[in-house]
């Protein structure tokens, strides 16, 4: 028998000859490790080299932010695919990335001109409420004049107002279809590239990044550099050190670390960097530290300013405070007459000020106004009986009649529970709705299409919005859709759920449905887990068990515990080794050799998954040696060979897995998962990377036949529950651990949860009135 070992995991068996079949468990026990851990996809620079003033480019790096392996790794990938993002201003991207940027972009034009229509002297801000409303007033007041800074900050708030429903007017305006939505932001310029370059030179900055900055910054990016070199800090993969060098290049010895330039576009940075990790917003407090560790001598003067000019948003949570230089006020005392009857006064709700960029509060106010119209607009006396008692399990019979009297309903599950959406899916169809299920993934939508028994019946969420799959737009411009159930939900961000809410018509239904226990996005926000804590909704938790010794396992990970499991087949595996090195060694030879001889799964079919990209057994480093031995080549491609498996990053959190078929003036041919893609030859290195390795983040919402997970001992530091339950859980028939962490791994899952994130979308839906009783 096999067996994971709860209380010594790096008990797992005698090393294997290589080329044999993993074996049983003995009582070896690995050494602990001490490397420093990289799990990460940045590289670290050494503190206080400008690589501005040296030429050099770093990517962003998560090492200034605390958090699990679940934010650093998200963070690495975001920050990658953030840098596709500003290049597509200079070239072409794919139609599917094209049109989702174009369909964010829509949402944020439509929310913004919604605002402009309304009087009042806080048009920017009438979609945000209470405390938040009054705050952006003041903000305004100050930028007109009629206020000064000090005074806004010096005055006391009422308490927020409370927010009320999204009303479901009888006639929608026609929403914009963003696959047909042109790129609004044009290429740049010759003329403002080369004249952005000029001033990059001059400040001893790389050539290199006059396209990107002038994709981030627009056609007059030379004259704001010139005036406002700190502006820098917008082009992704920029650090405050390296604007630093470039400011005093261009400025001289009058620039210092409290420029209020530095300080403003420092409270952005920060608060970009959070998002990179998966904050919509972050706790005053904590912008005033990252603050005050770039040197700023009076952080409290830097958040003032950085609000004045609109930089960053504020918000409070919390009943009857003021705010005052960022910090709660104290609770007047008691007016005359002593305290009140018992002798004791009692102590005010304490008042939470947050800071946030304001893409994401219009992001999270609109998907609350959007779920809110979802709940209220649907018909909810449906009779959908006869459809639930002809489902094939309880609990899928339980989610229809949900669905049938709600317009938004949360479905919770492990990966066999994924058959009770497939069952909701197929009975409303079989009512004459037009039902649809959208995946994450590729993988996701194929089994979602088998589940279901019809292969149009399931899309991916990227080409739904795209408007390459599914049934497209109505008269009104929303999706053709009386329900639609979305799968993988923990991966849906806050941006890419709000442009979702819009492009569904009144009346139609939602179901989010996805397991709880894995990673979330690798965008800002966490839709799933706010929806299901705000209690807005009907909610339906699966009894479907995931089978066999891995769902045993995994199902116990999920509650904190690491528990033994019997593997007579040999489905789970431990592979305990020494060092990095070993791990390499042991990872090349299970999907060369074992894997294939014992299980008859060919490497193809079996997924390398480790924490982080860098480090000694990172992505990039078992990339290689898996190429070595499974593809061999000179890389003639731009680094890639025919038959290489890559995987391709179309647009910012999205991972898609595909072998390289060919190259040619076009571009690099892929094949993603029987679709032909071709990247263009300058877009290759910053979307496609190999394949045969993948960090967890980027594996979550697909399967394999097998999994190989390596654990090295560098790795230790980067584990959490949530890193550990989805790494696990991507094997099917078969999983090997690949184990160097000692006692780390059962640390990690009974006491390292889920990083937490900071947002506002749990608040706002707990605010909304309950929903209509009936239609």
């Amino acid at each position: 028998m096999t067996a994971l070992p709860g209380e010594t995991p790096g008990t797992a068996g005698t090393d294997t000859p290589e080329g044999d079949a993993p074996t049983e468990a003995t009582d070896a026990e690995a050494p602990a490790h001490t490397e420093a851990p990289d799990a990460t996809d940045a590289e670290a620079t050494e503190a206080g080299t400008s690589a501005v003033e040296t030429g050099e480019v770093a990517e962003a790096s998560a090492d200034e932010a605390t958090g699990s392996a679940e934010a650093t790794e998200g963070a690495g990938d975001t920050a990658g695919a953030s840098a596709d993002e500003e290049e597509d201003a200079a070239a072409p991207a794919l139609s599917e990335a094209q049109a989702e940027l174009a369909a964010q972009r829509e949402l944020r034009e439509r929310i913004a001109q919604r605002k402009a229509a309304k009087d009042g002297p806080v048009a920017a801000g009438t979609k945000l409420s209470g405390t938040a409303a009054d705050l952006l007033a003041a903000v305004r007041a100050v930028e007109s004049g009629q206020k000064t800074g000090t005074e806004f900050f010096d005055s006391h708030l009422g308490t927020p107002t409370p927010r009320r429903a999204a009303p479901a007017p009888a006639v929608r305006p026609r929403r914009p279809d963003p696959a047909a939505a042109p790129v609004e932001r044009p290429a740049a310029s010759p003329e403002a590239v080369d004249a952005v370059r000029a001033v990059l030179t001059e400040g001893g900055g790389p050539e290199a990044l006059a396209r990107p900055a002038t994709g981030a910054l627009g056609e007059q990016a030379a004259e704001l550099l010139r005036t406002d070199p700190w502006q820098l800090l917008a082009v992704p993969g920029v650090r405050p050190e390296q604007a630093d060098g470039f400011a005093r290049a261009l400025l001289g010895a009058g620039c210092g670390p409290d420029d209020e330039r530095r300080t403003a576009a420092l409270v952005g940075w920060v608060l970009e960097r959070a998002a990179l990790q998966g904050h919509t917003a972050l706790d005053a407090e904590a912008v005033r530290a990252a603050l005050a560790e770039r040197a700023v001598r009076d952080p409290d003067e830097a958040v003032r300013h950085a609000v004045e000019e609109g930089v960053a948003l504020v918000f409070q949570e919390g009943a009857e405070a003021g705010f005052e230089g960022g910090e709660d006020v104290e609770a007047e005392a008691p007016a005359e007459g002593g305290a009140p009857e018992g002798g004791e006064t009692e102590a005010p709700e304490p008042v939470q000020v947050l800071l946030g960029l304001d893409r994401y509060a219009l992001a999270e106010e609109s998907l609350a106004d959007g779920l809110a119209r979802l709940l209220n607009a649907c018909e909810k006396g449906a009779d959908w009986a006869e459809a639930a008692a002809a489902a094939p399990s309880p609990s899928a019979a339980e989610l229809i009649r949900t669905a049938a009297t709600a317009g938004l309903v949360v479905h919770s599950g492990g990966e066999a529970a994924r058959a009770e959406p497939a069952a909701l899916i197929a009975a409303a169809r079989g009512l004459g709705l037009r039902a649809l299920g959208a995946a994450h993934s590729e993988d996701g939508r194929r089994r979602l299409a088998g589940a279901i028994g019809a292969p149009e019946a399931a899309v991916t969420l990227a080409g739904l919005l795209s408007g390459t799959e599914g049934p497209g737009r109505d008269e009104d411009g929303a999706l053709a859709l009386d329900l639609l159930v979305v799968l993988d939900a923990p991966q849906l961000d806050v941006e890419g759920a709000a442009v979702l809410v819009e492009a569904l018509a009144d009346g139609a239904r939602l179901v989010l449905s996805g397991d709880p226990g894995v990673l979330g996005s690798a965008g800002a926000g966490r839709v799933f887990a706010d929806v299901l804590a705000a209690r807005a909704c009907p909610q339906v938790v699966s009894r479907t068990p995931d089978p066999g010794p891995i769902g045993e396992l995994v199902s116990g990970i999920g509650i904190g515990e690491l528990n033994q499991v019997a593997a007579p087949g040999k489905e789970v595996v431990i592979v305990p080794v020494r060092d990095a090195g070993e791990a390499v060694h042991r990872t090349v030879q299970l999907v060369a050799d074992s894997v294939p001889r014992a299980f008859s799964i060919p490497a193809a079919d079996t997924q390398v998954i480790t924490v982080g990209h860098g480090g000694a057994a990172g992505t990039r480093v078992l990339n290689e040696a898996l190429k070595q031995r499974l593809n061999p080549g000179p890389g003639r491609f731009g680094g890639f060979d025919p038959g290489d498996r890559v995987v391709h990053i179309p647009a910012p959190g999205r991972a898609v897995p595909g072998v390289v078929r060919s190259a040619d003036a076009e571009g690099l041919h892929l094949d993603c998962g029987g679709t032909p893609v071709v990247v263009p030859q300058e877009r290759v290195e910053a979307v496609v990377r190999h394949g045969w390795a993948l960090s967890a983040h980027q594996a979550a919402g697909m399967r394999w036949p097998a999994a190989v997970v390596v654990l090295p001992g560098d790795a230790a530091a980067g584990l959490s529950r949530p890193w550990v339950y989805t790494a696990f859980g991507r094997g099917e028939r078969h999983l090997s651990v690949v184990h160097g962490v000692d006692q780390a791994l059962p640390h990690a899952v009974a006491q390292v949860p889920a990083q937490e994130r900071t947002t506002r979308l749990r608040p706002l839906l707990e605010a909304l009135p309950a929903p209509d009783a009936a239609s």
